[in-house]
């Protein structure tokens, strides 16, 4: 039975340039339906079609990847799904923009040991990376807060269609939880407003 060579691409959701892994991989002979894409974060490898590629690939077949980033970005967890494929399953792995990473050209334990080496220099990389995004993104949230931008939902505050949706619901034509379904408020701010719009009205 031939060896098969399968592809995957991962993209996140706002990154669409899954164009370019694509082609590249037409190019090395890969049919696209051997080819497996997710479209999501690559925190972890809980991906459904990498999923499906994994309970098809077989011993002696090769995965092509673009780049070790599109693979995953969590050190310990690239380093299990690679060990799972190439020792468990006995698949070849070759990741595209890396020569030293192509487990076809290395049968032999130098091979290997560089092979290795280099995936927890990159996996290591990747990681740190992922940890410098979060930490800009933390210092963002912070200088944001600091400035006085709000975060999560805007303040409920008392409109024109509160007044109205409150007189029905005071004179009994709506239920207190229609009103709210009418206003999209939860139980704690309806009766905030209310509590506050009864303090503006005349005694």
């Amino acid at each position: 039975m031939d060896n098969k060579r399968f592809g995957y691409i991962r993209v996140s959701s706002k990154d669409q340039n899954e164009g370019r892994q694509l082609e590249a991989m037409k190019k090395m002979g890969i049919n696209e339906r051997d080819i497996f894409m997710d479209k999501q974060s690559g925190k972890n490898f809980e991906r459904a079609h990498y999923q499906l590629l994994k309970r098809i690939i077989r011993k002696g077949d090769i995965l092509y990847i673009h780049s070790l980033d599109r693979f995953g970005r969590n050190k310990e967890e690239i380093l299990q799904e690679w060990n799972d494929l190439t020792k468990n399953i006995q698949a070849d792995i070759v990741v595209m923009d890396m020569p030293l990473l192509d487990t076809t050209q290395y049968k032999d334990s130098l091979g290997t040991f560089i092979a290795d080496l280099v995936l927890q220099i990159l996996s290591w990389m990747a990681e740190e990376e992922r940890e410098r995004i979060r930490k800009r993104q933390r210092e963002g949230i912070d200088m944001a807060l600091k400035n006085g931008i709000a975060f999560g939902r805007p303040k409920a505050v008392i409109t024109e269609e509160f007044k109205l949706v409150y007189d029905r619901w005071k004179s009994g034509v709506l239920t207190a939880v229609k009103a709210m379904e009418e206003l999209d408020i939860k139980k704690t701010t309806f009766y905030k407003l209310v509590r506050e719009y009864e303090r503006t009205l005349p005694k």
